[in-house]
């Protein structure tokens, strides 16, 4: 039995709620230049398969929660082998370039919203992951957060 704490459900139901109000159409708007629309369409889509290579790359160890799954295994190859946190980086760079190509302040606003829930969720995530796996200190120390390690 997994043994999620309220700080699981907190972390993940604001995570819900941030993508649901994403979805709102916006009637505030930013000045756009043309040619940065198919750059951040561009970036929003490299986002999402990045999304959908790392959620393959999870397996069974697949979970929206920070807690690690009972029979989970730490991943540490494909986008894993490079940064710690690839669906995160996905989904930001979704956000952040679909956010600039519909020119929307609330879904900017949104964007930068998930990208300080996903750093305290990254923190705990880890927490909890390090507790489960031994080998994880000597991963997160070869490997970046959001960013590859040069």
């Amino acid at each position: 039995m997994i043994n999620r704490s309220n700080k699981d459900y907190w972390l993940v139901g604001i995570q819900f709620l941030l993508f649901l109000i994403f979805l709102i159409p916006s009637k505030f708007h930013f000045f756009v230049a043309d040619y940065l629309r198919f750059p951040s369409l561009l970036l929003s889509i490299i986002g999402f398969l990045i999304v959908l290579v790392a959620l393959f790359n999870l397996d069974k160890s697949l979970t929206a929660f920070p807690t690690p799954k009972n029979n989970s295994e730490l991943i540490t190859s494909g986008l894993y082998k490079y940064v710690r946190h690839p669906i995160y980086n996905g989904i930001l760079l979704t956000v952040f370039g679909y956010s600039i190509y519909s020119a929307s302040i609330l879904r900017l606003i949104i964007s930068l919203l998930l990208l300080i829930l996903f750093y305290f969720k990254t923190h705990y995530e880890e927490y909890k992951l390090s507790q489960k796996y031994p080998d994880y200190f000597a991963y997160k120390a070869r490997t970046g957060r959001f960013i590859p390690k040069l």
